[in-house]
């Protein structure tokens, strides 16, 4: 239940009903707003807080908590309003379908955070999975190298609870994930997980992560390199159905 936004339907004398007609969207559409904590999209949250007079950040905090580094920000926006996302990852699985306990090892475990930030950069990574929750998410696509699903991060319960975690969330018609299997030799991932973020306005930008931070590359060089290597990881990954037989085979290797 979102309690802020009962809250502020409560003092300002508006239903369900009367907000979704004024928002623009579906009566149940409000309703998974309210009784899910599902987060709307961005031009929705502003267009209700204004309808409802009160600051985004008082209705949905979790959305504008400076948890995240600065560094890290421009990326956080790009992501927020992508209508799709495609991600690479060579050596672990990717940060939006991460499960708590994966995410703790991944980040606790490289020794780069101060173990006293590590729940603090948990909680804005948890929280940015709320992207593939909204009413309109970004069509997801993920390639994932096969050692990733090998390597016991967290162990063997947390590398179970992963995959199958994996397997659930491809049961959304908006994500799919692609698995580049072992037997496949030298390829364009060896050279680093990226993702390419497409806006609804054909805006293309990509990220680019390393041992200090991220980079967000938008130059028209950058992104034809990106995608070229986009089509070339992808080219060398399994069907989406063949990794969903893949992942599941995987997965009872961990019991």
């Amino acid at each position: 239940m979102n309690d802020a936004l009962r809250a502020a339907l409560h003092q300002t004398g508006r239903t369900v009903e009367s907000l979704a007609s004024q928002v623009g969207v579906d009566p149940k559409t409000v309703g998974r707003w309210l009784t899910e904590d599902r987060i709307p999209h961005p031009s929705h949250r502003s267009a209700a807080a204004e309808v409802l007079g009160r600051p985004v950040s008082d209705i949905w905090p979790d959305t504008s908590r400076r948890r995240e580094p600065t560094w890290f920000r421009p990326w956080q926006e790009i992501e927020r309003e992508a209508s799709s996302l495609r991600w690479f990852e060579s050596l672990v699985l990717p940060g939006l379908l991460q499960t708590e306990s994966y995410a703790r090892a991944v980040l606790g475990s490289a020794g780069l955070i101060p173990r006293a930030d590590v729940e603090r950069h948990l909680a804005a990574r948890l929280a940015r999975q709320n992207v593939l929750r909204r009413d309109d998410p970004p069509l997801f696509t993920a390639v994932v190298d096969e050692a990733a699903l090998h390597r016991p991060v967290g162990g063997r319960e947390t590398m179970r609870e992963q995959i199958l975690a994996v397997i659930e969330a491809c049961a959304e018609p908006h994500i799919r994930v692609h698995v580049v299997p072992s037997s496949v030799g030298a390829y364009a991932g060896l050279n680093g997980p990226f993702v390419i973020a497409t806006c609804a306005d054909h805006r293309i930008a990509g990220y680019l992560d390393n041992q200090l931070q991220g980079q967000v590359a938008s130059g028209p060089d950058e992104v034809a390199a990106i995608l070229a290597a986009w089509e070339a990881v992808r080219g060398e990954a399994l069907a989406h159905w063949q990794s969903i037989e893949l992942l599941r085979e995987v997965a009872e290797t961990w019991t």
